[in-house]
């Protein structure tokens, strides 16, 4: 059986990047980081097997790709308060067209340009 472990994003400032997703997220630092990486994970976990989505920064070489081809769906019980102090923390909105009127999500990047967004978990989904 196979389960996700990480998701790796790409950033050109890995000292901003980590400042901002270990304060989105109250992730911890794993180890100590390098100049060109470091792998956050949920302050309860314990071992790098245990569960919970841990989230790697990797120094790229090459720029952001847009529209990028994959992004977070982060939830929040708050949606608009998460948003605000997201936004306080660095993060930007997305100027997306495509939203649906009944929409249980807002588009933002990171302070790297890595899209995500941020989901209402307070709208009940139509499908289970």
């Amino acid at each position: 059986m196979l389960s996700i472990g990480t998701t790796v994003l790409t950033v050109e400032d890995i000292d901003r990047a980590g400042a901002f997703w270990r304060a989105a997220l109250g992730y911890v630092n794993r180890t100590e980081p390098s100049d060109d990486w470091v792998i956050l994970d949920p302050p309860d976990k314990k071992h790098w097997s245990d569960p919970g989505a841990s989230l790697a920064l990797s120094v790229t070489g090459y720029p952001q790709h847009y529209p990028p081809r994959i992004h977070l769906d982060i939830y929040a019980d708050d949606q608009l308060v998460e948003v605000e102090r997201l936004l306080s923390l660095g993060a930007r909105e997305v100027d997306w067209d495509g939203y649906p009127d009944d929409a249980d999500w807002i588009v933002l990047e990171d302070t790297e340009g890595n899209r995500f967004c941020v989901v209402d978990t307070a709208v009940k989904p139509e499908h289970d």
